[in-house]
């Protein structure tokens, strides 16, 4: 049985900030046919023969159950998805049914009015119940769920096991023992980073924010207000930024350094620990860190405790403009799946979204099992506020990092970014 099928379809039209893509007001069409072609985005990938060749199979399978309908992919660059999304939300015409996107973007194409509520769907689909609750709230704006969640990305911390053996030390266990043994391996080995963070590696940054009991803002009535300057989140920008100040990552080469270059610095053999993904961990094994290293969670503040980690990643959803919503859904549902993300895990390595199919890799695989504990510990994610994609470009909070870094106080630099945050938030 298609739990999809005869889904009313509401019209909710929205004006767009000035920070976002050009105003649309867009209604859902009168229309949902059930044959014709399904037009579906999704992004392309540095070898795409992999996640090629698992849609394929999905698209074959679609087509086979659904006579009359001929799917339609189209891989787009990720780095243009903004224009070509854009042109899809003002150009119906030009529209896909279907489009993967990443979670990040979700509160601005809302705001666009370019993506249908899939609340009722996902309440009404089996396979709905068993979404890892925290990754599911990253499709949410406003309590309403505008994807299916197709995979997540975590981060953990990568240690190298022959240091650590040679030092005679243990994993850290506290985020006050993880700057601790930082700071003795860059003593005992000079020859390497204690850790390799960087000034730009915002997503290392937050679980510090996090851990320590701070956000990144908060949601007060109708609009979004800063909270970087807070004490607790004063406190995590602090711990972070003492592992580049006090020298465990040198400032020199860290201060400016970002979330791919720490993970690199660590594959090539010059660090003893990094924060890194399960993404990640393929450009390891590749690395002079070969089977000289394990994962364990971050450490959160009290033993025992995991620092909460961004719950990255990308989703499937369905078009405002669709007119074959009802098969748009279908496919989504399909793709999104236990079977296809079993499938794309295989492929390509994705973390699933759903509890149990986590559980069942972490019991397979040991390698994994670090993410998806800290994933089922409880992930947080960026405020949902469409103007949030104009603060990451802006380049906000690895800015205030630097200035702590470079010797500003945490007082001042939090103080301007939380400054640069509201203006952001309030359309100025």
């Amino acid at each position: 049985m298609r739990a999809w099928k005869a889904i009313t379809i509401t019209a909710i039209g929205a004006l767009l900030a000035a920070c976002g893509p050009p105003q649309v007001q867009q209604n859902a069409p009168a229309e949902d046919e059930s044959t014709g072609t399904l037009r579906v985005w999704l992004f392309d990938e540095a070898s795409r023969e992999p996640k090629q060749t698992t849609v394929d199979e999905a698209v074959a399978r679609f087509e086979a159950e659904h006579q009359g309908v001929e799917v339609d992919v189209q891989y787009i660059p990720v780095d243009t998805r903004s224009q070509r999304f854009t042109g899809a939300f003002n150009d119906p015409a030009s529209a896909p049914d279907v489009a993967e996107y990443g979670n990040t973007d979700v509160a601005g194409y809302v705001a666009a009015g370019g993506l249908l509520d899939l609340t009722d769907q996902i309440g009404q689909w089996p396979e709905g119940a068993d979404l890892n609750e925290s990754v599911l709230d990253t499709a949410k704006v406003d309590g309403k769920v505008y994807g299916v969640p197709w995979y997540t990305g975590i981060r953990a911390l990568y240690y190298r096991t022959d240091v650590f053996a040679e030092l005679g030390l243990q994993p850290p266990r506290t985020t006050a023992e993880l700057v601790d043994t930082a700071q003795r391996i860059r003593q005992a080995r000079p020859d390497l980073y204690g850790i390799s963070v960087g000034g730009k590696y915002h997503y290392a940054l937050m679980p510090f924010i996090w851990a320590a009991g701070g956000d990144l803002a908060r949601r007060e009535g109708d609009k979004w207000v800063s909270t970087v300057n807070e004490p607790a989140a004063r406190e995590g920008v602090a711990t972070y930024a003492s592992l580049i100040s006090g020298g465990a990552c040198p400032r020199e080469q860290c201060a400016d350094m970002t979330g791919s270059q720490a993970v690199q610095a660590f594959a090539s053999g010059k660090a003893a620990m990094t924060i890194g993904g399960d993404f990640n961990r393929a450009a390891v094994e590749a690395g002079e860190a070969k089977g000289k290293y394990a994962v364990v969670p971050l450490p959160g503040p009290t033993a025992g405790s995991i620092a909460p980690p961004f719950a990255g990643g990308n989703m499937l959803g369905v078009l405002k403009s669709s007119k074959r919503a009802t098969l748009a859904k279908e496919f989504v549902q399909l793709l999104a799946g236990k079977e296809y993300q079993r499938k794309m895990y295989i492929a390509m390595g994705n973390l699933p979204t759903f509890s149990d199919v986590q559980q069942e890799l972490a019991a397979g695989d040991p390698e994994v099992a670090p993410f998806v504990q800290s994933l089922q510990a409880g992930t947080r994610f960026v405020p949902t506020a469409e103007g949030w994609s104009k603060i990451d470009a802006q380049g906000v909070l690895p800015t205030m990092v630097q200035q702590v870094v470079n010797g500003q106080s945490v007082e001042q630099a939090s103080d301007a970014a939380a400054a640069q945050m509201n203006e952001v938030f309030e359309g100025r």
